[in-house]
């Protein structure tokens, strides 16, 4: 690798991004960027499988819970902020590190992200009381006609989203779609990408051993804490939203555990979705790591073709 180089380990949830990455890292005597958009998150340990202290010992980790679920925070900042670090860090190192499942904080590092206006906070919580009153149908019906060419793209599913283009088209009058112009920027260093990825049954069963684990590590004595705060946007996320239904009596606590396994799953092959539509990746099983390391180190190489596709 001749210049500034990252070296980005993708994947979904469970497939073993972690280990990989701190392997990746020793062999290049370097450290890694955290692009997982819920491992910022400071109060948010067990739920989001935060590398563990033994992890973060053998290599060092950036962007891990260094921030509070009350503080705004999204693509875009991360973006600001890693391009900030790596100034700084690649006065002094060659390659960096970076892992996660979160595509959207991946792609904000690499190819940049669309500049979107900030937002009113009174808009902001003028649209969150309208999706709290008329429920998820309600802001879906509200973008459809707001911004109909978003809402072919957007997961549905997604609250969060949707809200965030409702909001801009209403202070803006433009639909969010109009911001997205897609053109990358031009950064000062290569990338290198690898996918990891699993044959269907085998991804499943290692989340639902995590969900079990994170079950037998706590998880509930830490979402019971949180509770007061179930209504931040950090905390409507998978682990978390599940057991608040366990808690507010609407479901038994092995029901929210099957809950938190299915919908972990569901997620699992919507990073696969968008991880397969960037080319520039190479794909590999998570215990090919020869094969890995010659490809990190010989990028021109042919690579392994994808598998396992959900």
């Amino acid at each position: 690798m001749s210049r500034k180089t990252m070296v980005i380990i993708a994947g979904p949830t469970a497939v073993g991004k972690t280990g990989l990455a701190i392997d990746v890292a020793k062999m290049l005597n370097t450290e890694i960027i955290n692009a997982d958009s819920r491992q910022i998150y400071r109060e948010m340990v067990i739920g989001t499988a935060v590398p563990n202290e033994v992890q973060q010992k053998q290599v060092k980790h950036h962007f891990i819970n260094h921030k509070s679920i009350h503080e705004n925070y999204n693509a875009s900042v991360f973006e600001s902020e890693v391009l900030d670090f790596l100034n700084i860090f690649f006065s002094g190192h060659n390659e960096v590190v970076m892992t996660g499942g979160s595509g959207m904080y991946i792609d904000a590092v690499c190819r940049g992200i669309d500049d979107i206006p900030t937002v009113d906070p009174e808009i902001r919580n003028r649209i969150r009381l309208e999706y709290e009153a008329t429920g998820l149908e309600g802001i879906r019906l509200k973008l459809k006609h707001l911004d109909p060419e978003y809402y072919r793209k957007v997961d549905l599913k997604n609250p969060v989203r949707i809200m965030k283009a409702i909001e801009i088209a209403e202070m803006t009058g433009r639909p969010y779609s109009a911001f997205l112009t897609g053109t990358p920027k031009t950064r000062a260093f290569s990338t290198v990408k690898i996918g990891l990825d699993l044959p269907r049954q085998e991804l499943h069963e290692r989340i639902n051993r995590r969900v079990d684990l994170m079950m037998k590590q706590g998880l509930l004595e830490e979402v019971r804490a949180l509770y007061p705060y179930k209504h931040l946007n950090p905390l409507n996320t998978v682990g978390y939203k599940e057991l608040f239904g366990y808690l507010d009596k609407r479901h038994t606590l092995d029901e929210a555990v099957e809950m938190i396994k299915g919908h972990t799953r569901q997620y699992a092959r919507r990073q696969l979705t968008w991880f397969h539509r960037d080319k520039e990746m190479k794909w590999f099983r998570p215990d090919e790591k020869e094969m890995i390391f010659d490809y990190i180190l010989h990028p021109d190489g042919v690579g392994v073709p994808r598998r396992g596709v959900l």
